[in-house]
């Protein structure tokens, strides 16, 4: 009886000790989750006001924003860009540091550092590109818009887990974790296609100056510098870099963002040792001379235990947690401000139904859809993969059609590709219209999804046996 009753308790130990294990890995990407749903909504709020004051009796001041001309002096050069261009340019280059913290910590402790869990997501995503790119392609081929077949390839991640948000819990949290991932290898590979397809030209100077940057940025992290001004001094520097040279200034961003150390100096194993032997010291000072809140030695010994803490951290973990709400709130929202006011006239409206917008809609609603619920057929029957836990093929191929909100980076690479040609306006709204029509359908099968399976999940839960015969429950 003895020998049960202990069987029993290390069992439920070992149950205790385990989700607790996987709280702490949730819990870091559930906040994330929520962060980039909300700022969706905010996201979204900007874009439609861009859009109402593109298409307003104040559309002129609109226009006039945006051509802005603001300079900024470097040494005997002078920076001079309109306000788009800095927005564009400039402020993006925070939002791929961010993106470049997101993929670095994905691959080293994510959902992608597992190779049997990371399968799933990588190879959908790769479907989710190829198919879309393949689409655009068919209908541009030898055209003057042919160029822009980068535009449907990638996923908005704040809109797509905006649209998860509204379904709540009646959605698998490892489905919300597979379009996380997804969506984290699509900006990967729309970063790559930036790289090398949309360069106009390349300046010997600005490359050597990059390697050099390049070469700083990886003795930084290699002795284990955690400040971060001396990354927001490279990076600054890798971005005029880049700026010279001829390749998007924002890729900065990125190569600064995976020089950033995911090491820690106190591992998590010493550091209840270090805590308490602080808090040990503090409560010393405190009983030998009863000192005020302002007391330099008490000042100096909580200062310490603070850097104990710090030290505690990875700089990659710290990093992300100060610039994502940056991100999420502030250059999204401004980013989406002054890119989705499309001027919608009889113009761009007859366009509609022309290559361009066609390559655009159709990659983004079918291609994205096809391609990542197909490939993700592939790699399930042929055992590369499984299904995220929890979900069924209805709500893979909703959460799909979700991947087909392409905003942000398809904006992006929209005005890289047809920047002040007449393509511009037709493809921004071509992105709009084939992302709220990519929302609506997968917003819809997720629903019917979840309404089907609700009678089957109270009949399991019927068949539960009740706690205290013989189950224990799980704790939560």
């Amino acid at each position: 009886m003895t020998t049960g009753r202990l069987a029993h308790d290390d069992e439920l130990l070992r149950r205790t000790r385990a989700e607790r294990a996987g709280d702490l890995v949730l819990r870091p990407f559930q906040l994330f989750a929520r962060r980039q749903a909300s700022g969706g909504l905010v996201l979204l709020g900007c874009a439609t006001l861009a859009l109402a004051w593109a298409n307003s009796p104040w559309a002129g001041a609109y226009q006039q924003m945006l051509g802005l001309p603001l300079g900024l002096s470097l040494g005997d050069r002078v920076l001079r860009l309109d306000l788009r261009h800095w927005i564009n340019d400039g402020l993006m280059a925070i939002f791929f540091f961010g993106v470049g913290l997101e993929i670095k910590r994905e691959f080293l402790v994510g959902e992608l550092a597992e190779r049997r869990k990371a399968m799933l997501p990588i190879v959908a995503a790769l479907g989710g590109m190829v198919l879309p790119a393949l689409i655009y392609a068919g209908f541009n081929v030898g055209g003057a818009g042919a160029h822009g077949w980068g535009i449907p390839m990638a996923t908005d991640i704040a809109f797509a887990l905006g649209a998860l948000a509204v379904l709540g819990s009646r959605i698998p949290e490892a489905l919300k974790v597979f379009l996380v991932a997804l969506a984290i290898v699509d900006d990967l590979g729309a970063l790559l296609v930036i790289a090398v397809f949309y360069t106009a030209s390349i300046d010997g100077r600005g490359v050597a100056l990059i390697a050099a940057l390049l070469l700083a940025l990886w003795g930084a992290n290699r002795i284990g510098a955690c400040r971060a001004s001396i990354y927001l001094l490279l990076g600054l520097g890798l971005w005029a870099a880049f700026f010279m040279s001829g390749l998007h200034a924002t890729l900065a961003g990125v190569l600064t963002a995976l020089a950033v150390p995911a090491r820690v100096k106190i591992v998590p194993g010493a550091l209840p040792q270090v805590i308490r032997r602080g808090a040990d010291d503090i409560e010393a000072q405190a009983l030998d001379n009863e000192p005020d809140a302002m007391d330099p030695d008490r000042v100096a010994l909580i200062g310490a235990l603070g850097g104990s803490l710090a030290a505690a951290t990875a700089p990659l973990q710290r990093f992300e947690h100060r610039v994502q709400p940056w991100v999420t709130y502030g250059i999204l929202p401004v980013f989406g401000l002054f890119n989705a006011g499309v001027a919608i006239d009889a113009t761009v409206l007859r366009a509609l139904p022309t290559a361009v917008p066609l390559g655009i809609m159709v990659g983004l609603v079918l291609g994205k859809s096809v391609g990542i619920g197909l490939a993700s057929w592939l790699a399930v029957k042929t055992g590369l993969a499984e299904l995220p836990e929890g979900a069924t093929w209805r709500q893979l191929i909703g959460t799909a059609f979700l991947a087909g909100i392409g905003f942000t980076m398809a904006l992006f690479i929209s005005g890289l590709s047809f920047a002040g040609t007449h393509f511009e306006r037709e493809g921004q709204l071509a992105i709009l219209i084939g992302s709220l029509l990519a929302a609506a359908i997968g917003t819809a099968i997720l629903l019917t999804s979840t309404a089907a399976q609700a009678p089957i999940a109270r009949a399991r839960a019927n068949e539960q046996p009740a706690a205290g015969h013989g189950v224990t429950p799980a704790r939560r």
